[in-house]
C-alpha cells in the first residue's frame, strides 16, 4: 500500500518521489460516468511555504493549498489575479504530554501547562486574528458539536483570563518543588512542518511562565510518527487532522483506549462507555449534550489540551475551475473529480 496504493478513487497511482512528487492520472473506470475531468495531478513536494507560494505566483502550478494568513496578504500583493479562500481547516494544534514520562507522569504538573496557554495569543500571531478558540470539536459557525464560546470559557484553562490562569500554575508549580531558581529542561518534540513549528515556538515561549525551559526538537515525517507510536517523547506541539466533523471520527480516532492517534496513551474506561453512548445517541440534541460532557472530563484531565483552531487559505489560478473548499476537513475536498482547467 506504501509503494502501489490501489482504490476506487477518480484517480490511479502512477509515481511516487519523495520528497520530491506524487503523480496519479485518470481512472478511466472510476463509479461516475465522464469523471474526473482531468487527465492526471501532479503533487509537487515542496515543504517550504514561501517556497511554494512562490513557484505558484509565477504560473509553475495551478493550485496551492496550506497559505498561512501573513502570507496570503503577500501572494495577493503578487498575484491579484488569483482567487485564494480562507476557511478553518479542523485541523486543531494540540499540546501532547507524555503522561508516562517523569515529572509529566504527575497530573498536577499537566494541569499548570494547560493553565498556562494563552491561546489568543497563538491565534493573533500565527492566524492574524482569524484563527478560533475551541475545544475538542470543531467550534461554530463551521462545527456542529462544538461547545457553545460562553460554556467553553468554563472548562479547565479555557479562562480569558490569563494572568489569573498562569498564577494559579505557578503556584501549582512551586508547590511541586520548581520556581525561579529551580526551572527543568525539556524538549518540545514536533513534526517539522510550519503549522507546527511556529505554534511550538510561541508554546516554548508559554512554558517560561511556569518554569519549564523548552527546547525544540524537529522531526522529518518520516521518523515523527514511529516515534510518537513508541511514546519517545516528553513534550510536543501535534496538528490533529480530522477527516470531518463528527464525533465518532475524533472520539474514537483520538481519545479512546488504544485508539491509533491516542498518542499519549490516555485511557479513561468510563469515558470509553460515555463515547459509545454518544455514538448510539439518535436524538441529536441529546447526542450533543453527551459530547459536551466528553469535552469537559477531557479538559479536566487536561488530555491533549486543544490549543487553537486554524484557518487558512487555498489559492487557485482562474483557469482552474470547479474548485470546492470544505469548512471541516483537509481531505474530503482532494478527491479533485469535479475540476477541469479552462485554458
Amino acid at each position: 500500500m506504501r509503494t502501489r496504493p490501489i482504490g476506487t478513487g477518480p484517480f490511479k497511482f502512477v509515481e511516487f518521489k519523495p520528497n520530491e512528487l506524487i503523480r496519479v492520472t485518470r481512472n478511466a473506470d472510476y463509479w461516475k460516468p465522464g469523471q474526473p475531468y482531468l487527465d492526471g495531478i501532479e503533487y509537487t513536494i515542496m515543504p517550504n511555504l514561501a517556497t511554494r507560494i512562490l513557484g505558484f505566483v509565477a504560473g509553475k502550478f495551478d493550485t496551492v493549498f496550506g497559505v498561512t494568513v501573513p502570507l496570503l496578504k503577500d501572494l495577493k500583493s503578487q498575484a491579484p489575479q488569483d482567487i485564494c479562500e480562507v476557511v478553518p481547516t479542523n485541523v486543531p494544534r494540540t499540546l501532547l504530554v507524555n503522561p508516562s514520562a517523569p515529572p509529566f507522569d504527575n497530573p498536577l504538573l499537566r494541569k499548570a501547562m494547560a493553565l498556562t496557554l494563552d491561546r489568543k495569543t497563538f491565534i493573533d500571531i500565527i492566524t492574524e486574528g482569524l484563527g478560533d478558540v475551541g475545544g475538542v470539536m470543531l467550534p461554530a459557525p463551521e462545527g456542529v458539536w462544538g461547545m457553545p464560546p460562553d460554556m467553553l470559557k468554563t472548562l479547565p484553562g479555557y479562562d480569558p483570563d490569563v494572568a489569573k490562569n498562569r498564577t494559579a500554575a505557578r503556584k501549582i508549580m512551586e508547590g511541586l518543588g520548581y520556581g525561579p531558581d529551580k526551572r527543568f529542561a525539556a524538549k518540545v518534540s514536533i513534526r517539522n512542518i510550519a503549522p507546527t513549528r511556529d505554534s511550538a515556538v510561541i508554546l516554548i515561549d508559554q512554558l517560561k511562565e511556569i518554569y519549564i525551559d523548552g527546547e525544540l526538537e524537529t522531526i522529518d515525517t518520516t521518523q515523527w510518527y514511529p516515534k510518537v507510536m513508541r511514546k519517545d517523547f516528553t513534550v510536543g506541539m501535534v496538528v490533529s487532522e480530522n477527516g470531518l466533523d463528527d464525533p465518532d471520527q475524533q472520539f474514537y480516532e483520538n481519545y479512546v483506549c488504544g485508539a491509533e492517534r491516542n498518542y499519549g496513551g490516555y485511557c479513561n474506561r468510563q469515558l470509553d462507555e460515555l463515547i459509545d453512548w454518544q455514538s448510539i445517541e439518535p436524538d441529536q440534541e441529546k447526542r450533543r449534550q453527551i459530547v459536551w460532557e466528553i469535552e469537559r472530563r477531557l479538559a479536566e484531565d487536561n488530555v491533549r489540551p486543544v490549543i487553537f483552531y486554524a484557518r487558512q487559505a487555498s489559492c487557485w489560478q482562474p483557469r482552474v475551475k470547479g474548485m470546492t473548499l470544505m469548512v471541516n476537513s483537509i481531505y474530503n475536498g482532494s478527491r479533485f473529480e469535479d475540476l477541469w482547467l479552462d485554458d
